[in-house]
């Protein structure tokens, strides 16, 4: 009797001892998880705050290129005995000396492309590769801006011809970007009928958008198209009139019912693009009203050149951090683990941004000899920026009709169905 006692005793305690145990085991779950939970947001934060540091980077190579083709042959008088520089260094500064530079951060930014491209979570080592290790990319950056000396002048000609078509894709990839923020925009701002939210801050909007595109018209007219020779000027004002119009008419028509608000955005975005090509002509031209420069710049100049540095560097930062834009699955789950943002695309498109920086200082030009402080004039930056202007109309005025076209088609497909079930009722 005492020994069936004990051992009643005995397994009674055995199962308390389990129980005991498995609350422990279950209350370490919810700790584990916490404790996951915080370093995938140190992580996540880490991660965000490299994005700035490469945004940094980016703009030193601006920087540096600037001061190659304007200042380098005077200050840096050692790359003149370099065999790779040619005769007097000349092949190392001016419109080579970008080229040098462009070509070494397209090979740092690829570079960290090529290594970060398949990350997908935060706890894998590509993830602490691109978010951390900055004195071993100090290093690579050097070097990378370092091999670009011996790199043969012809050579450079050749990366200069395929900078080009890089520079291309990266305005493609950038009007893209631009779009689908238009997009989300005119949804954020645009009343739902389900929720019945006003529509008075969207019709705001769209007036004030329309507005600052009308006043730019009429300021491009009476600035840059009075005189009778400027013939191009006023085409290419009236042309983006007459696209502003189309834009506006389409938007309203009935079935396409998408509101004035993108419309009114795109549509400064256009006159905003026509007013850059315009500036971009040469200033020796008659209907350009640009002061010529004497070699060192004004204060204006100077404020102009490096507020368009600072556009480019913005540009390819937006660009690169907005690789939803371009995924064809929208609606993806996003995980605690998952990396905040596409780091393979973000490099990718840095390093095409170092081939449209390189256009942008020889002015698309590969035997240019641009003047200081200068960037983006001459008659091809012109042509490229106005190129930009239609095909973003063009894009544009696609996405407001597509839709109507594939209903359209699936109505035509389902008539004759309606049809052939109609024939065979009795």
């Amino acid at each position: 009797m005492l020994k069936k006692t004990f051992r009643g005793r005995m397994i009674t305690s055995a199962e308390a001892v389990e129980a005991m145990a498995e609350v422990v085991s279950w209350e370490e779950v919810p700790e584990s998880l916490e404790h996951k939970r915080i370093d995938y947001l140190a992580e996540r934060k880490r991660s965000l705050r490299a994005r700035y540091a490469y945004g940094i980077i980016f703009l030193i190579t601006n920087l540096w290129a600037w001061f190659v083709r304007d200042y380098a042959q005077r200050v840096l008088p050692e790359l003149h005995y370099m065999k790779s520089c040619g005769s007097g260094g000349n092949d190392c500064f001016h419109t080579l000396g970008v080229l040098r530079v462009s070509l070494g951060s397209f090979i740092f930014f690829f570079l960290m492309f090529l290594t970060t491209s398949k990350t997908r979570k935060l706890c894998e080592a590509r993830n602490a590769w691109h978010s951390g290790w900055w004195g071993l990319k100090f290093f690579i950056l050097l070097i990378s801006m370092v091999v670009p000396l011996f790199v043969p002048s012809y050579s450079l000609q050749l990366y200069g011809e395929f900078a080009r078509i890089g520079a291309g894709i990266f305005l493609l990839l950038q009007l893209i970007s631009v779009i689908q923020f238009i997009n989300w925009w005119n949804k954020y701002w645009m009343p739902d009928e389900q929720k019945k939210q006003s529509c008075s801050l969207g019709l705001f909007m769209s007036t004030l958008f329309y507005i600052a595109s009308m006043s730019g018209i009429a300021f491009m007219y009476s600035s840059h198209a009075m005189k009778s020779p400027c013939i191009l000027n006023i085409f290419f004002i009236t042309w983006t009139t007459i696209l502003l119009i189309v834009m506006m008419v389409i938007s309203l028509h009935s079935k396409v019912n998408r509101g004035l608000l993108s419309s009114g955005i795109m549509a400064s975005y256009i006159v905003f693009l026509c007013w850059s090509a315009i500036r971009s002509e040469p200033a020796n031209e008659e209907c350009n009203r640009q002061k010529q420069g004497n070699g060192n710049g004004d204060w204006s100049t100077i404020l102009g050149f490096l507020i368009a540095i600072c556009s480019i560097v913005m540009a390819t930062f937006s660009t690169g951090i907005d690789s939803q834009s371009f995924q064809f699955q929208k609606d993806e789950v996003k995980e605690d683990d998952d990396i905040p943002y596409k780091y393979g695309f973000f490099h990718l498109t840095f390093s095409l941004g170092a081939m449209y920086f390189a256009m942008l200082f020889i002015s698309w030009n590969l035997n240019n000899s641009a003047k200081k402080w200068s960037i983006d004039v001459g008659w091809t930056s012109t042509w490229v920026k106005i190129v930009n202007e239609w095909f973003a109309a063009s894009i544009f005025l696609w996405t407001l009709i597509s839709p109507v076209l594939r209903q359209s088609e699936v109505m035509d497909h389902e008539e004759p169905v309606q049809e052939i079930d109609n024939s065979a009722v009795p």
